[in-house]
């Protein structure tokens, strides 16, 4: 039999901690989200694998909010995260800065994430869009990469936050593996 192991148990950073550490260089943009609870999830899943930052784009709201606060756990304490108003605006300040900026859409020549493959010292910068109308165009052609996950059922898109968890893991991961 395993024991779950308690709180006290699973060795946490405390906040000061958390902000003190080394950031995986990921970069997460959330294009017009309109859904609280989704950007409270994916600040928890930022948390999980120490995302360098979350910029809140158009729509999407701003932390404090006791519906962003009740999914999120504490992570917009622990997150850096900035709102800027034009997606596309921080999509080519980040290019300038030698981010890979991938729109996460389905669109022609789109890449599968599990071919997506950063090099050593990449910095990666994720954009995850609408949850009815996805990422906006104007913000695909300013990305330098489109990455699209497969899907076999009857529907075509995943709830934003399971999606920015799935691809916040493969790329933490992805960039891990070069670090070692």
């Amino acid at each position: 039999m395993m024991r779950k192991l308690l709180n006290d148990e699973l060795d946490r950073l405390t906040t000061e901690g958390f902000k003190e550490s080394d950031k995986t260089p990921l970069i997460i943009v959330l294009d017009n989200v309109r859904s609280l609870n989704n950007i409270g999830s994916v600040f928890r899943s930022a948390d999980a694998y120490r995302v360098e930052k979350i910029y809140l784009c158009g729509i999407t709201a701003q932390p404090p909010h006791k519906d962003i606060r009740k999914t999120a756990l504490g992570a917009t304490e622990t997150i850096e995260w900035e709102y800027v108003e034009d997606t596309v605006d921080i999509v080519n300040r980040l290019n300038e800065q030698g981010y890979t900026t991938c729109a996460i859409e389905q669109a022609e020549r789109s890449q599968n994430l599990y071919n997506f493959s950063p090099s050593k010292g990449d910095k990666v910068a994720i954009v995850l869009g609408n949850e009815v109308k996805g990422v906006q165009q104007e913000v695909v052609d300013a990305c330098k990469e489109v990455i699209e996950l497969d899907q076999y059922g009857t529907k075509h898109s995943l709830n934003i936050s399971v999606c920015a968890g799935i691809v916040i893991y493969d790329v933490f991961n992805k960039i891990s593996l070069l670090r070692d």
